[in-house]
């Protein structure tokens, strides 16, 4: 793995990454939107499961109403979080606090795409739409504190 880092951080992309002082930091802001907008999406829908606002529709229509806007983030995120990535793969690769932000991350995303869009279905038990938001919450949270960590660790 370590020979693919090094690769990676002699890419093109990554040359143009750091060749530049504006670069990192404009795709650094497109990747925070990108999580502002699937987590944010995400959060509505997980506020709804617990009962904590929009009751005036299904968490099945809600869900379906954001998952245009939730797919977008993920793939601004999905885009921008390598080209960061490869500035530095080596370093980022031993960094704890970018490991913690991977494991979150790949839980968070495998129970977006499996439990939680069950536990938002019409005739899903509520214990379990509650279970699914309360976790979902969690890892994104974890996330978000993985990645802010990532600079001082």
């Amino acid at each position: 793995m370590l020979e693919f880092f090094r690769w990676l951080v002699n890419s093109p992309w990554s040359h143009v990454m750091n060749s530049y002082e504006w670069v990192f930091p404009a795709i650094q802001s497109l990747h925070f939107m990108g999580f502002a907008m699937s987590i944010g999406t995400i959060a509505i829908v997980d506020f709804r499961l617990l009962g904590l606002g929009m009751r005036g529709q299904t968490p099945a229509a809600l869900a379906a109403g954001l998952e245009p806007w939730t797919r977008v983030g993920i793939a601004v995120m999905l885009t921008t979080g390598p080209l960061m990535f490869s500035t530095d793969a080596v370093a980022y690769h031993a960094n704890p606090s970018f490991q913690f932000k991977m494991v979150c991350l790949m839980l968070a995303l495998l129970l977006h795409f499996t439990l939680h869009r069950r536990a938002v279905q019409p005739g899903a038990p509520p214990i379990a739409g509650k279970l699914a938001a309360a976790t979902s919450l969690l890892l994104w949270t974890a996330v978000v504190a993985g990645g802010r960590m990532i600079a001082f660790i």
